[in-house]
């Protein structure tokens, strides 16, 4: 198994399109661990309707909890106790197979009143790429969950950006962040499997998200 995981540096980034376009484009297996907020879809159905794909192509979540809030908070509300020893990655992928792992919103937020979720993936030993806006204000959000997940050993490929070109926010936050840009994925017209293949082919380098498997 090779996990990879997707965060981000806010909720509503567009982390869920990106994991989407990873799971095709990398071949892939999608799992959400803590899915907070089932009054639409879940992710994991939003997925498997972005790509396509069969269902054992995905693994269902850990926790599904009713309020769109942060795991901490939304648990509590269902009277669940999230656990971090529930949480391990699944144990039935096939070896040498993409797993890509889906976070639940920023970076920081809690999973419980104990633990992070950047120091879950610290536990998951697995490389992560972060989603980020091309917006105002992503260079601070996305330089503060940089410094946040290496504080806590996540190692990160690089930042992916959603929406419009921002060249010097994009430039910026590579220089400062000491990161690499792995692409941006703009704003797409139309939403399906083949949309998301053209956008990885013609804006990512499947390279640069095996090089993890190569240190």
């Amino acid at each position: 198994m090779r996990p990879l995981i997707v965060t981000a540096t806010d909720t509503g980034v567009g982390k869920t399109v990106v994991s989407a376009m990873l799971t095709l484009a990398l071949d892939g297996i999608y799992w959400k661990p803590i899915q907070a907020g089932t009054a639409e879809d879940t992710d994991r159905q939003r997925v498997a309707a972005l790509t396509g794909l069969p269902k054992e192509r995905f693994r269902p979540e850990r926790y599904v909890l009713r309020e769109p809030l942060s795991p901490h908070r939304a648990a509590e509300l269902d009277g669940i106790d999230i656990r971090a020893e529930h949480l391990e990655l699944p144990a039935d992928i096939p070896p040498g197979r993409r797993l890509i792992v889906e976070g639940a919103g920023g970076v920081l937020v809690p999973i419980n009143r104990q633990m992070l979720q950047a120091e879950l993936f610290s536990r998951w030993r697995a490389p992560s790429v972060l989603c980020a806006r091309t917006s105002l204000g992503t260079i601070n959000h996305t330089l503060l969950s940089l410094e946040a997940l290496r504080r806590r050993g996540v190692e990160v490929l690089g930042v992916v950006f959603v929406g419009e070109a921002m060249p010097d926010s994009e430039r910026t936050i590579v220089e400062f962040g000491g990161t690499k840009s792995l692409g941006r994925l703009p704003i797409l017209e139309r939403l399906d499997a083949g949309a998301l293949r053209e956008a990885f082919a013609a804006s990512f380098d499947r390279n640069d998200f095996e090089a993890a498997d190569e240190r």
